[in-house]
């Protein structure tokens, strides 16, 4: 909470700051080999960025899907936009039958971290729950070769509230990840809170 009030007060800009936590976590577990983190967290607050959701879908599935709020909706006619490149949304939805299509067009998503992934959520049959999570600030956390996370946890003008809440979200997810796996001591190593172009704070465990 502290830290917070740091953060805030040392936001200056003129634009409402995304206030983003950095995680160091520890990789190494006792069965040897490196911890991977990939998983998906629901912020109880969202994350303050609009999502664009495109679905993907068989033709028979189209008049759902587009009940669900998803902003683009398309078949076949969206694979060969994705085909092209030429797309604007930020998270893709695609139902299990679509999959074997998509798997081509890995290049053109993967490095925009748009690949569907039945992990993450983002491969289901239930579109509407799908899109429901997208659209109210889900947020993914994966990690780097060196074992760091970069999460934003909401904006500068949420209450403090809001973003603790955000934040013990994101703990709850990594505490189940570890119990999960054979990690020697603890999970996470250091903590720093910052905003867009503000200072960084290191956040005492």
């Amino acid at each position: 909470k502290e830290a917070l009030d740091l953060v805030k007060k040392n936001s200056t800009t003129k634009f409402d700051e995304s206030i983003d936590v950095s995680l160091k976590i520890n990789l190494k577990q006792s069965k040897g080999g490196d911890f991977n983190l990939r998983t998906v967290v629901n912020l109880p607050n969202g994350s303050g960025k609009k999502s664009k959701v495109a679905v993907l879908c068989e033709p028979s599935k189209i008049e759902e899907a587009k009940k669900t709020g998803a902003d683009i909706v398309g078949s076949d006619d969206l694979i060969e936009k994705i085909a092209t490149g030429k797309f604007d949304f930020t998270k893709l939805i695609c139902t299990p039958a679509m999959m074997g299509k998509i798997g081509k067009h890995g290049k053109v998503l993967g490095p925009k971290g748009l690949m569907p992934n039945p992990k993450l959520g983002s491969v289901s049959e239930n579109i509407k729950e799908a899109v429901t999570n997208a659209k109210s600030g889900q947020v993914e956390i994966r990690n780097d070769k060196d074992g760091n996370i970069g999460v934003s946890i909401g904006k500068k003008s949420f209450s403090d509230d809001q973003l603790l809440k955000n934040y013990n979200a994101i703990l709850d997810v990594l505490e189940k990840e570890k119990s999960n796996n054979t990690l020697k001591g603890d999970l996470i190593r250091s903590v720093f809170a910052t905003s867009t172009m503000g200072v960084s704070y290191k956040v005492k465990l």
